[in-house]
């Protein structure tokens, strides 16, 4: 049979306190103007009274702030958590070296101001190195320095935390992205994302189980490559059901943005002060620019969905409708750009074939 750990703590502290009322009770008895032949009696009541106390107030003190400190752990970072241990020893170190010079002062200070000191500099060492670990991070990778590859040490690495959502692991490109080195830092997925991911590739439907499969083998190329750190972390956001909720809350605590392509995330999270990295925008923004009346060489391959026209596509995937470029397809021709329109759905780029005499190429 299976007991939890808290039912565990009930039962000892219900025994603990059971015998602290047996005593108090013994201990009552004897006041007077009661009557010690009622010990007995005093007794039963108290250690009674001991075993209800002791069912109901032990998870309080000893289960539950337990497991609140470790909920509380597991929202912070690694880092943080690193910066947070050093500066404690920093500042207990700092503690003992002053605690002599303390200790030798007249009373009550010589007795007091080493245990005060103790306090303080535990603190302050806490403090200072939690606040500045982004500085502290950098400092180790500097004197670390650099992998034969180029590639920066694993602190430095470690320096910057970016949140992925599912839709972004379903997507696939943060897997070409990361291999470029655009996307320095530790990749977190929480363990949610991951459900969520796993929910989707035991789908019933194809495509989703299709998509959801394939959000799997993301993460596996992510977790191969050597120039990225991806952590899959047990981290949580209590009270919050919802997976994009959970990704802004988590967002906030930790301070890191959110690596999504979901338009419905990045409009919520900007709301709320969350930094966003899109890939849609990324993707938009490292396209090739074009101007009105630039020239280019275009394969024209397809027919576009007006009379006259066709299309084709330049080397970063950009489409180009050229106006009259129906009787060219197949075929590379000189176009000439006539005007560039930049919508919510990337750049779309108009251009007509180049003219020369005052007649079409052909």
């Amino acid at each position: 049979m299976k007991f939890s750990v808290e039912f565990v703590f009930r039962m000892v502290g219900m025994v603990v306190f059971a015998l602290l009322g047996w005593s108090f009770g013994g201990w009552a008895a004897r006041i007077p103007p009661v009557d010690p032949r009622q010990e007995l009696l005093f007794r039963v009541v108290f250690g009674l009274v001991g075993v209800l106390a002791g069912l109901v107030l032990t998870p309080y003190f000893t289960t539950r702030p337990a497991r609140a400190i470790r909920s509380k752990l597991g929202r912070l970072s690694a880092e943080t958590l690193f910066a947070g241990l050093t500066g404690l020893i920093v500042g207990l170190l700092t503690a003992a070296l002053l605690s002599f010079p303390f200790s030798q002062l007249p009373a009550p200070f010589g007795q007091v101001l080493p245990f005060l000191g103790v306090l303080a500099f535990s603190y302050f060492g806490i403090s200072l190195f939690v606040m500045r670990q982004g500085d502290i991070m950098g400092l180790f990778g500097t004197l670390g320095g650099h992998s034969e590859g180029g590639s920066s040490s694993s602190w430095t690495n470690l320096n910057r935390t970016i949140l992925l959502d599912t839709s972004v692991i379903i997507d696939g490109r943060v897997s070409d992205i990361a291999k470029t080195g655009f996307l320095p830092g530790t990749l977190l997925i929480p363990r949610f994302v991951l459900n969520e991911l796993q929910y989707i590739a035991d789908s019933p439907d194809g495509l989703r189980r299709q998509r959801g499969r394939r959000g799997m083998e993301v993460l596996a190329e992510l977790q191969k490559l050597p120039n990225i750190l991806v952590r899959i972390s047990d981290i949580n956001a209590e009270g919050v059901r919802e997976v994009d909720d959970k990704l802004v809350v988590l967002a906030r605590q930790l301070k890191c943005p959110i690596l999504t392509n979901d338009y419905n995330l990045n409009r919520v999270a900007e709301l709320q002060g969350v930094t966003i990295l899109n890939i849609n925008e990324l993707a938009n923004a490292v396209k090739s620019v074009v101007l009105p009346s630039e020239r280019m060489n275009l394969n024209i391959f397809q027919e576009g969905k007006e009379f006259g026209q066709g299309v084709g596509y330049m080397d970063d995937g950009t489409m180009v409708v050229v106006e009259n470029g129906h009787d060219f397809i197949g075929e590379y021709k000189d176009v000439v750009v006539t005007k560039v329109l930049q919508t919510a759905a990337g750049r779309m780029v108009f251009a007509r074939v180049e003219e020369e005499n005052g007649k079409r190429k052909k």
